[in-house]
């Protein structure tokens, strides 16, 4: 800037850019998921067992030494929590609240906890009997997520790990790409139907019922944030689900044998 030249204000981003931005995001983040998501479920459908034969494990242990299994395991959750602190700075604004566009301003906290768990218990029951059904019809993979030994930090590692799991997905898929299509000038089904059908692609490791279940999550989720513009809802919400799913598996794998 040459001095004594007046600062110009942000010029809006070109669509191409708002295009390379987005790609550079997923590129980072849950696109990555969704390429080997994609090769995960070709390589399950041209196995000679069935999808129901097969068995995916989450939440793994990563080393046989319990200090290195817990470092691997933090560094790993640490380090997928980037890109949300990415689309964070990018559409941080200066005046309050800060990160409004991403539908996040703390001022209705009891509120938004109240809908998460509202919304945990329909979708997460819904979810249940999305899996159970593809099992039946041998479309979806057996799902394991008590990899990880019985350490004194295998519940706080887990726990972290569906609070991960919330925050870079409800983050990067509702608030910044909602936001970035908008600019784009796509309508707000076109939104809610390509960003579903994203989330259910990173699933598809889990059978075409991850897919079919975390689409409807989506479309759910999508119209509820366009409807009321508020995000932390569905971080709770997904938190709250995973939560369950990776604490719980174990007791619910010793109770239900014949389901899990």
């Amino acid at each position: 800037m040459v001095s004594g030249e007046p600062l110009q204000a942000d010029q809006p981003l070109s669509r191409g850019r708002l295009v390379g931005e987005i790609l550079l995001v997923l590129g980072v983040s849950l696109g990555v998921s969704s390429a080997y998501a994609i090769v995960n479920l070709i390589d399950f459908s041209t196995r000679t067992k069935s999808l129901s034969d097969q068995s995916v494990g989450l939440n793994n242990s990563l080393n046989d030494r319990q200090v290195f299994d817990f470092l691997y395991q933090f560094l790993g959750i640490a380090f997928d929590l980037v890109p949300v602190a990415l689309v964070i700075y990018i559409l941080w604004q200066a005046v309050s609240p800060h990160l409004a566009r991403l539908g996040v301003d703390f001022r209705k906290p009891w509120q938004d906890v109240g809908l998460g768990a509202t919304l945990a218990v329909v979708i997460g029951a819904g979810g249940i009997g999305v899996y159970l059904g593809a099992r039946a019809l041998h479309l979806a993979v057996s799902i394991s997520t008590d990899g990880i030994p019985g350490y004194w930090w295998a519940i706080p590692i887990l726990l972290l790990s569906a609070l991960r799991a919330a925050l870079q997905e409800e983050f990067i898929v509702i608030g910044y790409l909602y936001a970035r299509l908008r600019e784009l000038g796509w309508s707000k089904w076109t939104i809610i139907l390509s960003t579903a059908a994203f989330r259910g692609s990173y699933h598809l490791y889990q059978g075409y019922g991850g897919f079919v279940g975390n689409f409807l999550m989506g479309v759910i989720f999508g119209w509820l944030y366009t409807r009321y513009g508020r995000l932390l809802p569905f971080v709770v919400a997904h938190f709250l689900i995973d939560a369950a799913t990776f604490v719980g598996y174990s007791w619910a794998k010793a109770a239900f044998p014949g389901l899990l």
